[in-house]
């Protein structure tokens, strides 16, 4: 339905991850006057924000259906999709673009509290799906958008493209040199990887840090407050709650943490060959979290089982530490490194196995993408293994086959969060 309809669509019973109905994907139905993926690709967005906005730019597929709780957001991606030149629908309920069958593809672009849900609604109903990044809010929701996207077939990709292309931030170079320097063992073996200001990393601790005592203020009358909120507990209406800095509250992100982790630890999982495990112990250094708004933090260390590490630092206290360290050598900002004839060595070294970096190719071939749900919720599990030890703020044990904390009831209820009714995971879109 339009924007101006609230309608819910219970008929549809777009029941996340439990598929009580299956809408058919146009790539399966053919037909009279039905034109297949490989020549045109349609795409509705959800979430209509500053990322948003961004994606109604990405080229490649026709942008037909937008959706916003914000009225006036969508007001302006209409406006945007015009000068774009596309006839776009406007959504003010994402139940309602996702039941459309002429949508191929589905963007994620919400606060990330809403992530898993939207995904796992998408996948169920035959979508394919580009979603922003941390892929997921907890480890729950990713295992079960993963066990989603295999039942269905989706095709999913996380918007955050460094282990596929591009520089890499303060590294000077591309990840895929990275990982010919790791996979050469010239630095040889365990390495630690050093995330930080100083080798080029900013968490945006002080950008991304909740609001203490805030006092409640009315709700515009452009936004549907509730389902903004969602699955998230209620509380109090207040601007810097809803805006950009949502991202300092720990029921919809996990402050810079959760904005940057993705951009940041996709790659290092990538580099070091982590992509199907996750780290066995969680350390941290930091004052008492608070339980609403994300607050500032010193260090997180993930040590996996074959003594790799990788150590956040949040408060930029380790200067002058190189960025990769092995037995053998170091890497340092800008790729300068203690090995000589390091950049000649990595460029005769054998390349990585080859991976898709086209999204639409991915869809239309119907081969995973290069960083697709499995990958993604495995680098997402180093943001969600983080964000629980500093609220926590102690050490914790993982079994990373079993995906959860080792005799810890206390530290495993942050794997399954409670949602807010209707809203569950297990069933939970109506």
């Amino acid at each position: 339905m339009p924007y101006k309809s609230l309608s819910r669509r219970h008929s549809l019973k777009l029941a996340a991850g439990m598929g009580l109905c299956h809408i058919v994907p146009r790539h399966v139905l053919g037909g009279p006057g039905y034109t297949p993926p490989s020549e045109k690709l349609t795409r509705g967005v959800i979430g209509l924000g500053g990322m948003g906005k961004g994606h109604l730019n990405y080229k490649g597929s026709e942008i037909i259906a937008v959706c916003d709780v914000n009225r006036l957001k969508v007001a302006a991606a209409l406006d945007q999709c015009k000068q774009n030149g596309y006839s776009a629908t406007g959504y003010h309920d994402f139940r309602d673009l996702i039941a459309r069958p002429d949508v191929d593809i589905v963007s994620v672009v919400t606060p990330p509290h809403w992530h898993g849900l939207q995904a796992i609604a998408a996948s169920e109903a035959g979508k394919d799906v580009w979603c922003e990044k941390p892929i997921t809010r907890t480890i729950a929701e990713g295992k079960k958008l993963v066990e989603t996207c295999r039942r269905n077939s989706t095709i999913l990709r996380v918007n955050t493209w460094f282990r596929l292309y591009g520089n890499f931030y303060g590294s000077g170079v591309t990840v895929n040199e990275i990982k010919k320097c790791v996979d050469s063992r010239v630095l040889g073996w365990p390495l630690k990887v050093v995330v930080s200001e100083h080798t080029g990393f900013n968490w945006k601790i002080s950008a991304w840090s909740g609001q203490l005592q805030q006092k409640p203020e009315p709700v515009p009358d452009y936004l549907d407050y509730d389902l903004w909120l969602g699955p998230a507990p209620y509380k109090p209406y207040t601007t810097h709650r809803t805006a950009p800095s949502f991202r300092g509250y720990w029921d919809y992100d996990g402050g810079g943490l959760g904005d940057m982790g993705m951009h940041y630890l996709d790659p290092v999982q990538y580099f070091l060959g982590k992509d199907a495990t996750s780290p066995i112990r969680i350390e941290v250094d930091t004052d008492p979290q608070h339980p609403d708004a994300v607050r500032p933090w010193r260090k997180v260390r993930l040590v996996y089982a074959d003594g790799c590490e990788i150590i956040l630092d949040g408060d930029n206290s380790m200067k002058g530490a190189p960025y990769v360290e092995g037995p053998n050598g170091k890497v340092f900002r800008g790729f300068e490194s203690s090995i000589p004839n390091l950049r000649q060595l990595i460029k005769e070294s054998p390349e990585p196995e080859p991976m898709i970096t086209d999204f639409y190719e991915s869809v239309k071939t119907r081969q995973k993408f290069g960083l697709d749900e499995i990958k993604a919720h495995r680098s997402t599990t180093l943001v969600n293994l983080s964000k629980i030890a500093l609220r926590l703020n102690r050490t914790l044990n993982y079994d990373p086959v079993k995906e959860i904390f080792i005799a810890d009831d206390e530290a495993n209820r942050y794997i399954n969060q409670p949602m807010r009714g209707p809203w569950h995971l297990n069933g939970g879109v109506i």
